[in-house]
């Protein structure tokens, strides 16, 4: 799942630094695909760390409950057979497009449907105290966390997870994580077509989207 597909599991609480944990495996593979911690079995004695490491762990039951679930399955699916036309002469395989569609129209439908709210899910990442998540990078034995600051500051600046409110930004999203590995992916009339069979595909997952989160919530463990 992306980013706000993430938040909403914990769009009420308070704590900010367990917010942070259930995104923070995202934001450090954006920042840099070469860095890799496994901080989920650690525990650290400061409250603030260890309610990072909480949220760690709970986004990776969420994406093991979202990958092996049917509506994922049938979904990427179906999405990899309606754009595979659309892109034919691209470099980025359609199993990989329809896979990231689906996150990304998952946001979106959060986002229009008023299920979450951009506006606390930033909130919550301004309110983290840079020092507390260096400790915890180190904690987790990421010493150079360079980089990653330089992208987390960025990403809170620009707010563009704001923008898949827009159908047509959907598309510009897909080409952004597409560009991380080609450099041109998709030709401008790709772009067009994408667009109009993701909004139609979008329009039809208004009715039973949420289905998968409340499927996700009945298999998470109660706090």
């Amino acid at each position: 799942m992306n980013f706000l597909s993430h938040f909403y599991f914990d769009r009420d609480t308070t704590n900010c630094y367990h917010t942070l944990g259930t995104v923070l495996p995202d934001l450090l593979k954006n920042a840099d695909k070469s860095i890799i911690i496994h901080p989920e079995k650690l525990r650290h004695p400061d409250k603030n760390i260890n309610d990072i490491i909480l949220g760690w762990r709970k986004h990776l039951e969420v994406d093991k409950f979202f990958h092996s679930s049917g509506f994922f399955i049938a979904r990427s699916h179906a999405l990899k057979n309606l754009l595979a036309p659309a892109i034919v002469g691209s470099p980025v395989k359609p199993f990989f497009l329809g896979h990231i569609a689906l996150e990304i129209i998952l946001d979106n439908l959060l986002i229009t449907t008023g299920k979450i709210s951009t506006d606390d899910f930033y909130t919550h990442l301004d309110s983290c105290d840079t020092g507390v998540i260096k400790e915890f990078l180190n904690f987790s034995s990421l010493s150079d966390t360079d980089r990653f600051f330089k992208f987390f500051e960025e990403f809170k600046r620009s707010r563009y997870l704001e923008t898949y409110a827009q159908n047509n930004q959907v598309t510009y999203a897909l080409k952004r994580i597409c560009m991380r590995v080609w450099k041109d992916p998709f030709t401008k009339e790709q772009e067009e077509r994408m667009t109009a069979l993701i909004t139609a595909y979008r329009n039809a997952m208004l009715v039973d989207f949420i289905d998968i989160f409340n499927h996700i919530s009945e298999l998470l463990p109660r706090n």
